[in-house]
């Protein structure tokens, strides 16, 4: 372009300037868990950055750089543009159906996985921008008839034109997500106050119900299977809603104990009394001490709806009374009911669990059990007794939101408005996340299975996150995060998992125009570059904010292509 005497103009950069502000938002990030409530016992923080330096300056990796082979790699075929490799449906015939195994994770072995770029579907588009999005995404984006033509009466949503319109109905609230919200705010005045801040919605439909919350200050994950037809999360995702993959089943949910402030059902066709119980030992598990389980669907109010539910009366009956006597000897209480909507509450503390019978049902865990173990850990018929030492955990000892983080970052005036769903890979207690509480914008925090397992901690400031093995694919649909963090991921990982497999699963789960925010040793710094060029990404190195050789960050951008005829894999 040039002006109008002939002279060029310099036009700047959006993408670098963009690159730019996202390299400021990860050092502001890696300012505040270098200090804050982690700070050394004498209170100045220096134990935590001599640490760092002190790694660093030991690195047996820093003497070279990691040399990999250019490669191009190939589009998969049309086939795989939903592609979610550990919860394949064309591998669930080789599971069975009892309590919908086939639906949980199940991974593909290494010599099944595949070594190609997952492609968008025909006409996707850059995601419509929050807040629209939480009501309206592109069709194309995720064109899926079937859950339109099945859900439309019940107000799931609705196709208009190119794009699929969300409004905010469900199966037990047809008349709007609000109104449904506005009663059970009545019932539970924590949501008002910041005492409820986090929560679970199992079987969660199109997320409605977390969107809704997010306006009042409670930040929840979304959780539904992989399907056929529905692709609940993926539709959540796509609005920029909190969501993952997951089922109660036979595994616990990858969450610690004491974790949720809040866990919901609404009508989510879980068998909460069969089995022994053992969904409900989970979602106890689950929830913090104080929390509140809310249910709303049969059987509650079974008095004026049993005829709708192709039951009869004394059956629902018999089904509230056996789910309210094991709630009781579980030490939750009913707490409130109104209409279609019940709340039970954990017990706060133990007192109750002491008054219990030794010979009872469900019985207590022994001491074997680890509460908090939860990466392919199977469901065990029994209930967990919350620690005493942690009695602060419990949700009546928590500070109210926002003060629970407890330390306020300094606002963040670079954040892009582009940036929604965020993912940090790697986390230890969460301080990425936390230094952009301000901005419009949420975080899941991964925390790896095979290290320390601080995702209690993460939880404990309010904050959401999951346990995850990156050798395995993440539980999530493609193109569902718009921003990646990765401090020191492939250091911790290489010596298990290979790298490139590592980098595709974040190809597959990043959006076209989505950034990545790599922080590793310089060892695999142009090891990093070269597969990403592979992956059609624009990436850059820059210096930390030490200015030291043996660590750099590479910022990248994944660009949007579309599909080719050539894909084949």
């Amino acid at each position: 372009m040039k002006h109008k005497d002939g002279k060029p103009i310099n036009q700047p950069n959006k993408n670098r300037s963009l690159s730019a502000a996202i390299t400021v938002i990860v050092l502001c990030g890696l300012s505040f868990y270098l200090g804050g409530i982690f700070k050394s016992a004498d209170g100045d923080g220096v134990g935590v950055i001599s640490a760092i330096q002190k790694s660093l300056d030991s690195s047996s990796q820093s003497s070279g750089t990691l040399q990999i082979k250019p490669v191009n790699f190939p589009e998969c075929g049309n086939d795989y543009q939903d592609y979610t490799p550990c919860t394949d449906p064309k591998r669930w015939r080789k599971y069975g159906t009892y309590r919908l195994t086939l639906l949980e994770r199940h991974c593909p072995p290494i010599f099944e996985r595949k070594e190609c770029l997952v492609p968008p579907p025909a006409g996707y588009k850059p995601p419509i921008r929050w807040p629209k999005s939480r009501d309206q995404c592109w069709y194309r984006n995720v064109p899926y008839d079937w859950i339109n033509k099945q859900k439309s009466n019940q107000h799931w949503l609705k196709k208009e034109g190119d794009k699929f319109l969300f409004p905010g109905g469900g199966t037990m609230f047809p008349n709007g997500v609000g109104e449904y919200v506005d009663l059970m705010q009545d019932l539970i005045p924590g949501i008002k106050d910041g005492s409820v801040r986090t929560a679970i919605d199992t079987g969660c439909g199109v997320a409605s119900w977390g969107g809704d919350l997010l306006d009042r200050g409670v930040l929840t994950i979304s959780l539904a299977p992989r399907d056929n037809h529905e692709a609940q999360v993926q539709f959540a995702l796509e609005r920029g809603i909190p969501a993952i993959l997951g089922v109660i089943s036979t595994q616990r949910l990858p969450f610690s104990s004491n974790s949720f402030d809040m866990a919901h059902c609404s009508r989510c066709l879980i068998p909460w009394t069969e089995f022994g119980g053992i969904y409900l030992f989970e979602i106890h598990r689950i929830l913090r001490p104080g929390g509140f389980w809310v249910l709303s669907g049969p059987p509650v109010n079974y008095e004026r709806r049993w005829r709708g539910w192709n039951t009869t009366v004394e059956e629902q009956r018999s089904d509230y009374e056996k789910l309210q006597d094991l709630l009781t000897s579980m030490c939750f209480k009913l707490y409130n009911k109104k209409d279609d909507i019940a709340v039970w509450q954990k017990a706060p503390d133990n007192s109750c669990y002491d008054k219990l019978p030794r010979e009872t049902y469900p019985p207590k865990c022994d001491d074997s059990f680890e509460p908090d173990s939860a990466w392919y850990t199977p469901l065990r018929t029994c209930f967990v007794v919350p620690e005493d030492k942690y009695k602060n955990a419990g949700l009546t000892y928590m500070s109210k939101w926002p003060q629970r983080l407890n330390v306020v970052p300094e606002r963040l005036s670079v954040v892009q408005e582009k940036i929604r769903n965020v993912m940090d890979m790697n986390t230890a207690y969460g301080g990425f996340a936390a230094a952009l509480i301000n901005d419009p914008l949420w975080v899941m925090n991964v925390v790896s299975s095979y290290g320390p397992n601080t995702l209690p901690i993460v939880f404990d400031r309010g904050l959401i996150g999951t346990l995850h093995d990156w050798c395995e694919a993440f539980s999530t649909y493609p193109r569902t995060y718009d921003l990646l963090h990765a401090e020191g991921l492939f250091t911790a990982e290489s010596h298990r998992c290979e790298m490139k497999y590592m980098m595709l699963e974040m190809d597959r789960i990043l959006r076209p125009g989505g950034h990545v925010i790599i922080r590793e040793a310089s060892y695999f710094a142009d090891a990093v570059a070269t597969l990403a060029k592979g992956m059609r990404w624009i990436c850059h190195k820059e210096n930390t904010e030490y200015d030291v050789e043996k660590e750099k960050l590479v910022i990248c951008q994944k660009k949007l292509w579309q599909p080719s005829n050539s894909g084949s894999r």
